[in-house]
């Protein structure tokens, strides 16, 4: 793949999201990523769902934000899935390692990364399958 290789598949799809998903929101001020998933599923929670959700999108801006993941796990069923979506580039104050690392000591693991948008991307964390709540 050439490095200006851009994918035309379409953001959810990117993302994992199907059509009447449960997803909750947390720390993700992006109006117009809300349009998008209402788009595709209308059980969208902003903050901390009642009951457990196939994705999280949770927003990071800086290191002590990644603490949270070990209680937004929770939040997930156990084939679910957390993407943390951070600013892209050098102004950034998280890198990939910073999330990895955060991942890992939350007791999960990274699996897939994609483009958010032009500004931001986004890493997504799972289970790992021999750690998947029963």
């Amino acid at each position: 793949m050439s490095p200006d290789f851009v994918s035309t598949r379409p953001l959810l799809d990117k993302l994992g999201v199907k059509p009447g998903a449960k997803v909750a929101l947390l720390d993700l001020d992006d109006p117009s990523f809300l349009k998008l998933l209402r788009q595709r599923t209308s059980d969208i929670v902003v903050g901390k769902p009642r009951t457990a959700c196939d994705i999280v999108f949770m927003g990071a801006r800086e290191p002590r934000d990644l603490k949270r993941l070990r209680q937004v796990k929770a939040w997930i069923e156990p084939n679910g899935a957390i993407w943390l979506i951070r600013q892209k580039g050098p102004l950034s104050a998280l890198r990939d390692t910073d999330l990895i690392d955060a991942g890992l000591a939350a007791g999960l693991v990274d699996n897939k990364i994609a483009s958010f948008s032009d500004t931001h991307g986004a890493m997504r964390f799972v289970f790992r399958l021999r750690d998947r709540p029963k």
